[in-house]
């Protein structure tokens, strides 16, 4: 045993080398270890963490969690994950905004970080490459041909040039109703609203109302835009006729074109080609994409909004007399409502904002797409993060809005509360660069539309079932909420009652 014991001592010299080595290196790997973890976690604990996320598939992400009604789905995450939740649409990560300070981090305070869109194969396809004003990517080109919309075709005096156009549109609705009035006929708004607005943004577009026979070429695609390839050929060769339609016309005097010959937008858009008035260079492909979106962005979401406003009326016949009473009061005897008139109807705007806080026209609002790291209350955004701000869970936020599921028009009326993108508990038509270029043409037209229904006649819901349907609430999916059913209501003339 004493020789044993004594072999192994005298052989541990020889192995001392290499125990010391194995010794140190085990020593130095777990130093570094405790280094590098130190140094890790002194750095996250200046990382910002991600927002809330709900649990995903493989491949498919979160898109299975949506729903039809993808708004009511998200304001329904956002009461469990918070006002800012981060999503994946397959691979791509989406930052959902469900709250009034958020929407104002995102769409004012670093609205030059969320300035950009995401690209869409089929915005490529349906507005010539992204080159219009909605989907374009934030550059160059976008900011001219937003300039172009906002001094040339939408300032105050190009809309106001278009008065007596609304005045004609409606008076043509005005009689339908009174016709119906005469045969006892409900009425049926859905379609006259659709019609109104058509006509009138054809009429400045255009030049001329495409809701009849001749009109086909245009509603039909305009209907069916989720068949891309076929309606982009479609509307292309639509858009073709009609812009050449115009240049036949034009005066053969050079350059020299008075604003008198500038009837409609294709003419403004025009002479703005022959002068390079803007300073920017266009081509027909521009002009073809800035008509279509003032056609695929103007009929839709005032004629959505035109519905709701009088179902919510038919729904509340005593904020529907009071908005009678007022507007009866500002136009006295008088038979024929001026644009003027408007300013003097306080109630009415109150009517309109709390009609578009519950039922904004696009409850999503067009996704954006960060352009760098960045930080939203605390949280870390990755760069070519999408961005979709819940207008519809921001109208109807409790933490907020009193009442919120409540048709309370009386709350705008001491409020300073707007509808124009400055004000982000109430933002229907966006904000900031990427805020919707026609809100006063559109505000305008369906305050006079209200005007005139109100004024002229009374209004009631049919009985059964379809009085049951007009004030049904049930929205349909889309990327524009309407009414799930028509709405049918029974007119009569205001002295009849």
């Amino acid at each position: 045993m004493a020789i044993f014991l004594h072999e192994i001592y005298t052989s541990c010299w020889f192995f001392l080398p290499v125990i010391a080595i194995i010794t140190f290196h085990f020593l130095l790997r777990n130093f570094l270890a405790l280094f590098f973890n130190w140094n890790y976690d002194s750095c996250s604990a200046t990382t910002p963490p991600s927002p809330p996320s709900l649990p995903k598939l493989p491949v498919i992400g979160n898109l299975h969690q949506l729903g039809t009604l993808t708004h009511q789905t998200l304001q329904s995450f956002a009461q469990t994950y918070g006002p800012l939740m981060l999503l994946h649409f397959g691979k791509v990560p989406v930052l959902v905004v469900s709250n009034t300070e958020a929407a104002r981090e995102v769409l004012k305070t670093q609205d030059h970080v969320f300035c950009n869109r995401p690209h869409r194969k089929m915005f490529d396809i349906l507005w010539y490459g992204s080159r219009d004003v909605a989907s374009a990517p934030y550059g160059h080109h976008w900011t001219q041909t937003r300039s172009i919309c906002v001094f040339h075709l939408l300032n105050s005096k190009m809309i106001q040039s278009f008065g007596a156009v609304r005045e004609e549109e409606i008076s043509i609705m005005m009689e339908k109703i009174r016709q119906c009035c005469l045969s006892m006929m409900h009425v049926n708004l859905t379609h006259l609203f659709s019609t109104v607005t058509n006509d009138i943004v054809c009429r400045a577009a255009l030049g001329r109302r495409y809701s009849g026979e001749g009109g086909t070429k245009l509603r039909e695609p305009l209907k069916e835009m989720a068949k891309t390839e076929r309606v982009a050929k479609q509307l292309d060769e639509f858009l073709d006729e009609v812009v050449e339609e115009h240049v036949s016309c034009w005066p053969k005097r050079g350059n020299d074109v008075d604003s008198e010959r500038r009837n409609d937008f294709i003419d403004v858009l025009l002479w703005i080609k022959k002068t390079k008035a803007s300073g920017f260079h266009i081509d027909r492909t521009t002009i073809k994409v800035l008509i279509l979106d003032i056609l695929s962005g103007g009929v839709e979401t005032t004629s959505s909004t035109l519905g709701w406003i009088m179902t919510e009326l038919l729904r509340h016949p005593i904020v529907m007399q009071k908005l009678q009473g007022e507007v009866r009061n500002v136009v006295g005897d008088r038979t024929h409502i001026t644009e003027d008139d408007l300013s003097s109807m306080q109630y009415l705007k109150a009517v309109v904002k709390e009609t578009v806080r519950l039922h904004p026209p696009i409850p999503l609002l067009l996704p954006r797409e960060s352009n760098k790291d960045t930080t939203v209350m605390g949280y870390g955004i990755a760069t070519r993060t999408q961005v979709i701000v819940n207008a519809w869970a921001i109208g109807r936020d409790g933490s907020y809005w009193e009442q919120p599921l409540e048709f309370k028009p009386e709350r705008f009326l001491n409020s300073s509360i707007d509808v124009r993108g400055h004000d982000f508990e109430l933002i229907p038509f966006g904000a900031g660069r990427r805020g919707c270029p026609g809100i006063t043409f559109a505000m305008i037209e369906i305050e006079l539309v209200l005007a005139n229904l109100v004024h002229k006649f009374n209004w009631e819901v049919p009985n059964g079932i379809m009085g049951d349907q007009t004030l049904d609430i049930t929205e349909t999916e889309g990327s524009t909420i309407h009414r799930k059913f028509p709405l049918m209501a029974i007119a009569s003339h205001m002295h009849e009652k």
